[in-house]
C-alpha cells in the first residue's frame, strides 16, 4: 500500500478495484468521466488484473452489459452523470425486479449549479422512484468507503446500489492508502445458473419481486439506522436474513450524530457536500463567537449519508428533545420531505426548516459563506439572510462576464458558419444537441434555435418539419452523440420521409467530456483497435441517400456541401470531418497585414474566434483611426477560417 493524492473519482475507481470489480462500463459525462479512465489506466499499466473496462455506446447499453455480467456472478461498476441515468432508466427499473447476483454499483454523479449539465436533476429522487438504495458521500474519503461498502450491500440483498457523489466530491482530492495491484474477484457460485423463475421478467415474477423489494428496503433502512438484527418478522420475509452487527455499524457510520453543549433544542440535518460545508461553517461561527465573547447555543448535528431508504430510526433518535431542525442539502428537498413525514408519523413537536420554508437555497450549489449566514441566524447569534448572488457585490466590484466559447480553431465554428451562409435567406429552424457544439447558439454565430437533450436535435427537427414545412429543419449532432442516441432518430426520419438536413460534426472524439473514444474512432479502453464504424455508412444504412461530405474549415467547400443537402427533398445529411484541436498539433498562427486591414471587424463579428482581438489604437493606411484586428499568437492554431472570412485578403496563413 502506498499513500497517494487521489481525486474523488480516482478514489472511487480504486475502491471498486479493491472490492474486486470484474466488469466496468459507462458513458462519459462530466463530472464522472475520470472513474472509468482511472480503471482503464491502471489496467493498461498492469496494476488492475482481471478487469474488463469499456466506454459503451450509451448508458442504457452499458447497464445492460453489466446486467448480464452480474447475472454471471461478476462484480460490476456502472458510471454516468445524472442525465445519463435517464437513458439507463429502462434496464435499471427492470434490473431491480430481476435482482443481481454479482454486486452491482452505479456511481451516478450529480451536478449542482449546474456546472456542465442541462438540469439539476437529483439522483436521490431517482433512487426512490426506482426503489434502489443510494449512498450520498460528503467528501472523497466517504465516497471511497461507500463504494467499497456498496458492493457488499448489493450482494447481500441482491439489489443494485447507487452511490451519488456531486461535482465537488468528484473533483476534490485527498490522500489514500492505495494498493500497488488489485485483482478481480472470481464470479460467485461458478457463474450463471439457469433459473427461469428468477431471471425471466414475466408479470407474475414482477409482482412477487415487488414485494421482495419493499421488504428488503425495510431491512436496509434498519441497517442504515444501525440495527444489528432486524425484527424476526422482517428477517423472515426476505432471503437476506439478519445482518451482522459489524456490517450494521459500517453503514450507520455514514449517518453520524454530533452534539455540542447540553440539552440541545436546535438540530441541523445535512446530506452530501452540504454536511461538509455545514461543519466548516459551524467551525467558523464558533471561532467568531469566541472572539466576540458570545456563547454558541447547544445544538445537535446529523449527517445523513444513506438518504434512501431513509434511516428513520436513527433520525428519530436524533430528533429527541429538539424543537427546531434546519435541513441543509443540495438540489431537491429530499431529506426535508423525509423528516416531515417522520415528524407526522411520530407526532413530533419540532419545526422543520429548509428549502420549503425559504430557509435554504432552492437551487444551485451550497457553500460555506451562505451556511455561515444562515446558521448564524438559526443559532440566534445574528441576523439571518441570504448572501448576495454575486459575492463581489458587497465589495462594489462588477465582475466581467465570461461566457463559454468554442475553442480557437474549433472546426464546429466553420460548420455553423458554412450552414448559415448556405441558408442565406431560406427560412429555417436549427436544432442543436448536447456537446461543445451547443455553444453554436452564442453570438456572433447565433446558429441554434432550440436544444433539448442528447440525440433530440435529429428528432425535434422532424417535428418542426411536420408542423412548419415551409421552414427548412436543420439538426446538428456530434460524432459521439451520433452513436449514443442519434441512430433511432435517423431511422425514423427515413421511415417517415421527414424533410430534414442532419449536420454531423465529426471531430473524432467525445470532446466535451475529456476526449474519450467512441465507436467511430475504433479505439477501446481494453487497448484493442477495432475497425472504426463509418458514420457515412450508418447514414446510408438508415435510409439517407443524399450525404454530402466536406472539411468545415474549407469554407467554400463546406458551404457548397450544405447548399446541396439543404436543397434535397426528404432526409439529407452533411458530414463535416475535421479533428478536435486537442488531437492535432497547431499550425503557425495566421498573420494580419496592417497595410491592408480596414478595421471592418468582419473577422470578429462573423465567426467570433477568441484568437482574434481588436486594437482600437492601431492605425493604418486603410483603417485610419478606426483601429485594426490583431491575432493572439498564443491562442491562434492556424486553422485559417478567418482567412476565408476577411473580404480584403488582409489575413494570410502563417509561415
Amino acid at each position: 500500500m502506498t499513500k497517494q493524492l487521489l481525486m474523488g473519482n480516482e478514489a472511487m475507481a480504486v475502491a471498486a478495484l479493491e472490492a474486486g470489480v470484474r466488469v466496468v462500463a459507462g458513458y462519459p459525462g462530466t463530472p464522472s468521466s475520470e472513474i472509468i479512465e482511472t480503471i482503464a489506466r491502471r489496467r493498461a499499466e498492469g496494476l488492475a488484473h482481471g478487469v474488463h473496462v469499456e466506454w459503451s455506446s450509451n448508458e442504457k447499453v452499458a447497464l445492460e452489459v453489466l446486467a448480464g455480467a452480474s447475472a454471471a456472478g461478476a462484480r460490476c461498476l456502472f458510471t454516468c452523470k445524472q442525465m445519463g441515468l435517464n437513458v439507463a432508466a429502462d434496464p435499471l427499473m427492470c434490473l431491480n425486479y430481476v435482482g443481481v447476483k454479482g454486486g452491482m454499483v452505479l456511481v451516478v454523479a450529480d451536478d449542482p449549479g449546474p456546472i456542465s449539465s442541462q438540469t439539476e436533476q437529483d439522483t436521490r429522487r431517482f433512487a426512490s422512484f426506482a426503489k434502489v438504495p443510494v449512498l450520498d458521500p460528503a467528501n472523497p474519503e466517504q465516497a471511497y468507503a461507500m463504494v467499497r461498502a456498496a458492493f457488499e450491500l448489493s450482494e447481500r440483498y441482491g439489489t443494485p446500489v447507487i452511490v451519488r457523489p456531486t461535482t465537488r466530491v468528484d473533483h476534490a482530492s485527498a490522500f489514500f492508502e492505495a494498493p500497488a495491484e488489485t485483482f478481480a474477484r472470481e464470479p460467485i457460485d461458478g457463474g450463471f445458473v439457469r433459473d427461469a423463475k428468477r431471471w425471466v421478467i414475466f408479470p407474475k415474477r414482477s409482482y412477487e419481486a415487488h414485494g421482495q423489494i419493499n421488504r428488503r428496503l425495510a431491512l436496509i433502512a434498519d441497517e442504515f439506522s444501525g440495527a444489528a438484527e432486524p425484527s424476526g418478522a422482517k428477517a423472515a420475509e426476505v432471503e437476506a436474513g439478519a445482518v451482522e452487527s459489524a456490517e450494521a455499524a459500517r453503514f450507520a457510520c455514514f449517518n453520524p450524530v454530533e452534539t455540542r453543549g447540553e440539552n440541545p433544542c436546535l438540530g441541523i440535518l445535512a446530506g452530501g457536500t452540504s454536511a461538509a460545508n455545514a461543519r466548516e461553517a459551524l467551525r467558523i461561527i464558533a471561532s467568531r463567537a469566541q472572539r466576540a465573547g458570545l456563547n454558541v447555543p447547544s445544538y445537535r448535528f446529523m449527517q445523513v449519508g444513506t438518504p434512501y431508504p431513509f434511516p428513520a430510526e436513527a433520525v428519530g433518535r436524533f430528533t429527541e428533545g429538539l424543537e427546531c431542525i434546519l435541513v441543509l442539502e443540495e438540489l431537491d428537498h429530499v431529506l426535508e420531505d423525509e423528516l416531515l413525514r417522520l415528524c407526522g408519523r411520530q407526532h413530533g413537536s419540532y419545526d422543520v426548516l429548509g428549502k420549503l420554508t425559504g430557509s435554504a437555497r432552492d437551487r444551485g450549489e451550497n457553500d460555506v459563506d451562505d451556511f455561515v449566514s444562515r446558521l448564524t441566524g438559526f443559532l440566534g447569534l445574528g441576523v439571518s439572510g441570504e448572501r448576495a448572488e454575486d459575492p463581489a457585490a458587497d465589495l462594489g466590484i462588477e465582475l466581467p462576464l465570461r461566457p463559454p466559447v468554442l475553442c480557437p480553431g474549433c472546426p464546429h465554428r466553420g460548420a455553423f458558419y458554412a450552414v448559415k451562409r448556405a441558408l442565406k435567406k431560406v427560412p429555417a429552424v436549427q436544432c442543436g444537441d448536447i456537446g461543445c457544439y451547443t455553444l453554436g447558439n452564442a453570438q456572433p454565430l447565433d446558429a441554434l434555435d432550440i436544444c433539448l437533450c442528447m440525440g433530440a436535435g435529429v428528432t425535434m427537427a422532424q417535428g418542426f418539419a411536420v408542423v412548419e414545412p415551409d421552414r427548412k429543419a436543420i439538426a446538428y449532432i456530434g460524432d459521439s452523440t451520433f452513436f449514443a442516441s442519434g441512430l433511432p432518430g435517423l431511422a425514423n426520419a427515413a421511415y417517415n420521409g421527414h424533410d430534414i438536413t442532419v449536420v454531423v460534426l465529426d471531430n473524432a472524439t467525445t470532446a466535451m467530456t475529456g476526449s474519450q473514444p467512441h465507436p467511430g474512432t475504433g479505439a477501446t479502453l481494453m487497448g484493442e483497435q477495432r475497425t472504426p464504424l463509418s458514420i457515412e455508412e450508418e447514414l446510408r444504412a438508415n435510409g439517407f441517400s443524399c450525404i454530402e461530405r466536406a472539411d468545415p474549415l474549407d469554407l467554400e467547400a463546406a458551404t457548397e456541401a450544405a447548399k446541396r443537402a439543404i436543397a434535397h427533398p426528404g432526409p439529407s445529411a452533411v458530414l463535416y470531418v475535421s479533428p478536435c484541436i486537442q488531437l492535432v498539433k497547431p499550425d503557425e498562427p495566421v498573420v494580419i497585414d496592417a497595410q491592408s486591414c480596414t478595421g471592418c471587424k468582419k473577422c470578429i463579428t462573423e465567426i467570433g474566434c477568441p484568437g482574434i482581438a481588436f486594437d482600437a489604437r492601431a492605425e493604418g493606411p486603410r483603417s485610419g483611426k478606426r483601429g485594426q484586428a490583431l491575432i493572439d499568437p498564443d491562442l491562434c492554431n492556424g486553422c485559417g477560417l478567418c482567412v476565408s472570412v476577411c473580404p480584403y485578403d488582409s489575413i494570410s496563413a502563417g509561415r
